[in-house]
């Protein structure tokens, strides 16, 4: 909605313009009232100079309702609108806040890797060869108490 009220607020302003520029001044009805060839026009002597008029305070007044429509909350999106600043400033306090915490649980994990180097470094346990459990062998029925 608000796109479009945009599109027409150009539109209205180039019109607006294009009016006015066609218009003629306030000196030219002096010589279009002596007949200065002002009455051979396509609206006639007085007529082009109430349309332009009217067609203008037209545009103008869509200008303005349009500038409000515009200006107004309710139209703007509210999804494409961007937060408060507060909110922005709430948002960023929040976001330092879990970096710090991130920050503060990855230092402990590499001092814990650091500290487990070390023992492991300074350890002098030598190394033991992996011994093959003896399988289990099941009692027989004779050795079983009755």
């Amino acid at each position: 909605m608000f796109s479009f009220l945009l599109v027409v607020q150009i539109l209205v302003s180039v019109s607006i313009i294009a009016l006015v520029m066609l218009q003629q001044g306030k000196g030219a009805d002096m010589g279009a009232g002596f007949g200065a060839g002002a009455s051979g026009t396509v609206f006639g002597a007085r007529g082009s100079g109430s349309f332009f008029t009217r067609a203008t305070g037209i545009l103008a007044a869509v200008f303005f309702i349009n500038c409000l429509l515009i200006a107004s909350p309710l139209i703007r999106d509210r999804e494409k609108s961007a937060d408060t600043l507060a909110d922005q400033i709430e948002q960023q306090a929040v976001q330092q806040q879990e970096a710090e915490q991130v920050n503060a649980v990855v230092e402990a994990l590499e001092a814990t890797d650091e500290v487990m180097e070390t023992v492991v470094i300074e350890s002098d346990i030598p190394d033991v060869p992996a011994v093959e459990p003896e399988p289990v062998v099941a009692p027989e029925k004779s050795d079983l108490p009755e």
